[in-house]
């Protein structure tokens, strides 16, 4: 399986099957944040909601399947905000804040992600704080 600009291959399988590999069960006294992370990565990936795609990327986890979905998501959801519609700060954020290496390993995805960013518009000063970043982190890349 593979995931694209496209899209991700595989939305009915879990980021376990996708790696294939299988975390452990969390330890008892493991914090709610790693609990829920042991959980989403047993989902198929196609089942998780934008909060919780934010969740995994903002923990780097599977990004090879989940920045192609969550791009998607952005993309498409884009035009709806510049109407005034609900945007999802937190996804764009947790992609955004992937770092240089990832948008030096996927061109193609940083790139769509500063076109979705470029459309839009009245983005929170936090949000507007990481599209700085990811574009400084653009430039490093050239």
């Amino acid at each position: 399986m593979s995931a694209s600009l496209n899209g991700p291959t595989g939305l009915d399988q879990s980021l376990d099957e996708l790696e294939g590999q299988r975390w452990n069960e969390p330890p008892s006294d493991a914090t709610g944040l790693v609990k829920a992370i042991h959980a989403l990565r047993r989902r198929p990936i196609g089942t998780l909601s934008a909060t919780e795609l934010a969740r995994l990327i903002g923990q780097k986890v599977g990004l090879r399947w989940l920045l192609p979905l969550a791009v998607q998501i952005l993309s498409d959801t884009a035009p709806n905000q510049a109407r005034g519609g609900f945007y999802d700060d937190d996804l764009l954020t947790a992609v955004l804040t992937c770092g240089s290496a990832t948008w030096a390993t996927h061109p193609e995805l940083a790139t769509e992600v500063n076109k979705t960013i470029e459309s839009l518009i009245d983005l929170s000063p936090y949000t507007q704080e990481a599209v700085a970043q990811f574009l400084k982190d653009l430039r490093q890349n050239r």
